[in-house]
């Protein structure tokens, strides 16, 4: 009795802890889907994109199933747990086993990914610019986006401020003037317009980075985070799953 009390004691801790962590799962999953819909809907108007670049919405679809799920098996563990149901235990093993499988394979796409990152993006420069150039400061929805992301990320143009070259965006404001997105300078432009000279000093004096240098750096990171958070919760399922089918042939012996 003191054993059987003592797993489920544990089965709680672990299904707690699983239910909290798909919470942040499920969090994260969103986190990435809003990204990538920005990101998907800047390079929607971009010939040519490579399907690996789809991956990040996947993932984000992936991280937000994935935290559902766990939040129901949180719930049925604690369930089989406490009115000693053998068919929820069981139940509740299947159901972690298969999110496990997931999370794995899930990990080697994040992994697989954050090494190809770098060559798909750098890949996509010539398309995006071209994009910049002919419909930035034209086409309301692609200059909406641009100028969320690069508001967002601190960031300007693809790879900097001289993407926005002979752009619309310049011939409405002023080509011979060269004006530029206030994005672009920083702060370091005096009055109501970013100019070249004020662009090229934010630049030179790196105050402003390219967004293919920022995506890359938040990609980069998350990826950390979220295989970090993955091992944490593949370690608690792991545990999870021995408890229960210890419970479950306690039961079955009582039987």
């Amino acid at each position: 009795m003191c054993c059987a009390g003592f797993l489920k004691l544990m089965m709680f801790i672990f299904n707690g802890t699983i239910f909290v962590a798909g919470a942040a799962i499920l969090g994260v999953g969103i986190w990435v889907k809003v990204d990538s819909n920005s990101l998907m809907g800047i390079l929607d108007g971009v010939d040519a994109i490579p399907s690996e670049v789809s991956q990040v919405a996947n993932v984000g679809y992936l991280l937000i199933g994935v935290g559902a799920v766990l939040l129901v098996i949180g719930f049925l563990g604690c369930c089989g747990a406490v009115k000693e149901s053998r068919c929820m235990l069981l139940t509740f093993f299947s159901i972690v086993l298969v999110i496990f499988l997931i999370e794995v394979a899930a990990a080697v796409v994040l992994l697989v990914f954050k090494d190809l990152a770098a060559q798909v993006f750098d890949g996509l420069e010539a398309e995006v610019k071209k994009s910049l150039a002919t419909e930035y400061g034209l086409d309301e929805e692609l200059t909406s986006l641009w100028n969320a992301t690069m508001e967002g990320f601190q960031c300007c143009g693809y790879k900097n401020y001289t993407d926005f070259d002979a752009s619309p965006f310049q011939n409405q404001n002023g080509v011979f003037n060269q004006i530029y997105p206030s994005q672009c300078c920083n702060g370091t432009f005096i009055g109501e317009t970013c100019s070249l000279s004020s662009a090229h000093t934010a630049a030179e004096m790196q105050l402003v980075d390219g967004c293919f240098d920022k995506l890359l750096q938040l990609i980069e990171e998350n990826a950390v985070i979220i295989a970090g958070v993955a091992i944490g919760i593949a370690a608690l399922e792991i545990a999870a799953m021995v408890v229960s089918m210890v419970l479950y042939k306690q039961i079955g012996s009582k039987a």
